[in-house]
């Protein structure tokens, strides 16, 4: 955990600090969540000559302590700052909005949002599940 003290600094900040606090309900956190811009860490690729080799771009996947895989991104670049330092490779990342995270998801796969920090966020693989299904329906 971070010994940084958590103000936050956007609307989805501000939205996982009332949704800790009792004040909004989970279903409304979510429901924002998927339209709001994440930052997911991704592995950085060798360079040739100033140019990436792979289009792939390979997330932060760590092992739960059962073993499941989940997939860290943050609220912000500044918040994955003193998490990655623990991760060799991973210096950069992508911002974008979190359904498109969720288009891209492998079933089976949990996510964490802001790993490390006293203001997070877990939504376990079946969860994951269900907001990919309710994205699907809505488009």
């Amino acid at each position: 955990m971070t010994d940084e003290l958590f103000e936050p600094r956007n609307d989805l900040e501000r939205q996982l600090a009332e949704l800790h606090q009792g004040t909004l309900a989970e279903a409304a956190f979510l429901a924002a969540l998927a339209e709001a811009e994440v930052f997911m860490p991704v592995q950085d690729d060798e360079m040739v000559m100033g140019i990436q080799r792979s289009s792939q771009a390979k997330p932060l996947v760590v092992a739960a302590e059962d073993g499941t895989p989940v997939l860290l991104v943050f609220t912000s670049p500044e918040r994955a700052k003193p998490v990655l330092s623990q991760f060799e490779g991973f210096g950069g990342g992508l911002l974008t909005e979190f359904k498109w995270v969720l288009e891209r998801m492998e079933a089976g796969v949990g996510v964490s949002i802001n790993p490390g920090w006293e203001l997070g966020y877990d939504i376990e693989p079946d969860a994951v599940s269900h907001l990919c299904g309710e994205l699907n329906r809505s488009h």
